[in-house]
């Protein structure tokens, strides 16, 4: 899967890689949420994703490499009977010390960029250890997802809107200093 970001960047920010995985994973036929603390352990999840045959997947985004280190600190360890499969994605120019960072059994997805920074590419460098252990998703925790993934929109499009009205402000101000 190829997106175009919009502008160029030195540093990866969480939610560009967030977007890029999303896009690669498909939310058209796959349940797709980020941040899901509510219901599965004593831990945030920064993406779960539902597969058509009601299993989760964990990705757990890592921008740099202190960020990649404090997460071995961790208590939990991503230890979840409700997850199938664990990934973890990161920047392609971490992908080395990932691998050498990350569990064994989790997978890795970087993220990378063309040379001119218009195109963001997915790869996935490790397949993940399947939990064999892992049980199906229940209707009822499916359908909380949704609402969780309901509830995200309003606050993103309140959030656009507001972003909206501010952009549209300052435009008009430097239309009128400007004389038009």
């Amino acid at each position: 899967m190829v997106i175009r970001r919009t502008n160029k960047h030195k540093l990866w920010h969480a939610g560009e890689i967030e977007i890029a995985i999303a896009k690669h994973l498909n939310p058209r036929q796959n349940l797709i949420v980020p941040n899901v603390f509510w219901g599965w352990g004593n831990y945030e999840k920064d993406l779960v994703v539902v597969t058509s045959n009601h299993y989760a997947w964990e990705i757990e985004i890592k921008v740099s490499l202190a960020d990649l280190k404090k997460d071995n600190n961790k208590r939990h360890g991503h230890y979840n009977n409700k997850i199938k499969r664990l990934y973890f994605a990161v920047p392609d120019k971490l992908k080395q010390e990932a691998l050498k960072l990350i569990p064994e059994r989790a997978g890795l997805f970087t993220v990378s960029e063309d040379s001119s920074g218009g195109l963001t590419f997915v790869s996935l460098v490790r397949a993940p250890t399947i939990n064999s252990r892992a049980e199906k998703i229940e209707d009822k925790d499916i359908t909380k997802l949704y609402e969780l993934a309901a509830m995200r929109i309003w606050d993103l499009k309140t959030h656009l809107y507001r972003l909206q009205v501010e952009l549209t402000m300052a435009t008009t101000t430097t239309r009128k200093k400007e004389g038009w």
